[in-house]
């Protein structure tokens, strides 16, 4: 069954994903569309029933005010707009309209139908699926992490045996995260998975290489050339699945709002890549996925575990990656991991994690003076990933992690807590 669509224009506005989401959580598609989309391209996208023309303090683009194109009045849409004093619509709010103000909209206005849930959208992606891949193979990175879990599950879904997993292996990992991928998928879901230890060529090219945005279009990168050399080892593979989600999309800019930061799953992308792209959950945000997972009948451990950046630790290994400083992330952030699951937090909190900065502070150590690194310790609490609040954590659990982490890690000396939200924080420090 094909979803009613409800689009939202961005003429500047900071809050296109909180609109977007409340009117997904009435039950009706949204999506959102630069503000210069053309009547032909709004005309191409499937049962769009209304249109809001979202604006906002970003309304201004190289001193000029952003508007729509004036003939997409005249397709005849319902249309409301927000904060966009350019709009000749009848219905304008000041600010977000209330959730009553949307339903009247929406239901009324537009008479879409509240057929937006994960059951229907599963059966929509497998027929395209099916209709985009035919009888080729697709060849997925499979990290083991939710976004690739759950693509992988919907591949097997709509295409069997015809997608081969990749687990890549780039130095970069969580302390015995590849170890577990294997097990989890080889021996007891029984994927078609291949291995490939590619952790020195990577580490090799991430060499002196500090700036983060350097880093992930490396990784990203490097991924697609590993992807590329073990697809001409098999054979008819065209396509390439992966793990894209919408906040990927929203936060690598629009024309109206500026980069986050790129992704390796849309701005790090060789240009002579040679696989067509699967992507099937661009559209959802992140606890859309989890919602996926379940109703596609993964585990629950599977479909609620950390998330986990496709760079890895090359994002908490602050400025040029070191092994030395790269292995007490990872030892760091695996005492994290086994702390917070003592004390219950692991089903509380929504991401926690290490990172080390790339400079040292002065310590005493068996009472002679040192110089060493510093561990920060970041755990929050989000829903879409757009937003984040940190987590009050109890002050014997830290103490305990610190003790930890400074007895049992090398080359540290410090530990630190990150207090702070997002915005204007991100939830990643690169």
């Amino acid at each position: 069954m094909k979803q009613d669509l409800i689009v939202i224009l961005d003429l500047g506005s900071t809050q296109n994903t909180v609109i977007a989401r409340e009117i997904r959580s009435l039950g009706v598609y949204s999506e959102i569309h630069p503000h210069d989309i053309t009547a032909e391209e709004l005309k191409g996208l499937d049962n769009v029933k209304g249109i809001v023309l979202n604006g906002g303090e970003n309304r201004m683009v190289d001193g000029q005010a952003v508007e729509i194109r004036p003939e997409l009045y005249e397709l005849g849409y319902p249309m409301i707009s927000v904060d966009y004093p350019q709009s000749e619509c009848e219905k304008r709010f000041d600010e977000l309209p209330t959730q009553e103000e949307l339903k009247s909209f929406i239901f009324e206005d537009c008479r879409a139908e509240a057929n937006w849930n994960m059951k229907n959208f599963i059966e929509d992606q497998v027929e395209l699926i099916r209709q985009q891949v035919g009888d080729k193979k697709v060849l997925l990175a499979l990290s083991g992490g939710v976004d690739s879990s759950v693509v992988a599950a919907m591949l097997i879904k709509a295409i069997g045996q015809q997608l081969v997993c990749v687990h890549v292996n780039h130095g970069l990992m969580r302390k015995n995260e590849s170890e577990s991928v294997v097990k989890v998928f080889r021996d007891e879901l029984h994927a078609n998975l291949i291995y490939v230890d590619a952790s020195e060529r990577f580490l090799g090219k991430l060499e002196n290489v500090a700036d983060p945005e350097q880093k992930r279009k490396i990784i990203g990168g490097e991924f697609i050339r590993v992807f590329e050399e073990e697809a001409r080892k098999l054979e008819g593979i065209d396509f390439l699945g992966q793990g894209t989600i919408y906040p990927d999309i929203i936060e690598s800019g629009t024309k109206t709002a500026k980069m986050v930061k790129s992704h390796h799953n849309v701005g790090g992308l060789p240009e002579d890549l040679k696989f067509e792209l699967v992507e099937p959950l661009k559209q959802l945000f992140k606890d859309e996925v989890r919602a996926c997972g379940v109703e596609l009948g993964l585990p629950h451990d599977m479909v609620y575990r950390q998330p986990f950046p496709g760079p890895g630790l090359g994002v908490r290994c602050l400025g040029a990656i070191t092994r030395e400083r790269l292995e007490a992330v990872r030892e760091s952030d695996a005492i994290l991991r086994e702390e917070f699951t003592k004390a219950g937090l692991d089903k509380k909190v929504w991401q926690y994690f290490t990172v080390v900065p790339d400079f040292k502070s002065v310590g005493m150590k068996n009472h002679a003076r040192v110089f060493e690194y510093m561990v920060i310790i970041r755990a929050i609490n989000t829903v879409d990933a757009m937003t984040a609040s940190v987590e009050k954590v109890d002050w014997e659990v830290l103490e305990r992690i610190t003790n930890r982490i400074l007895a049992e890690v090398e080359h540290v000396n410090r530990v630190c807590y990150d207090m702070s939200p997002k915005p204007p924080a991100t939830i990643e420090f690169e």
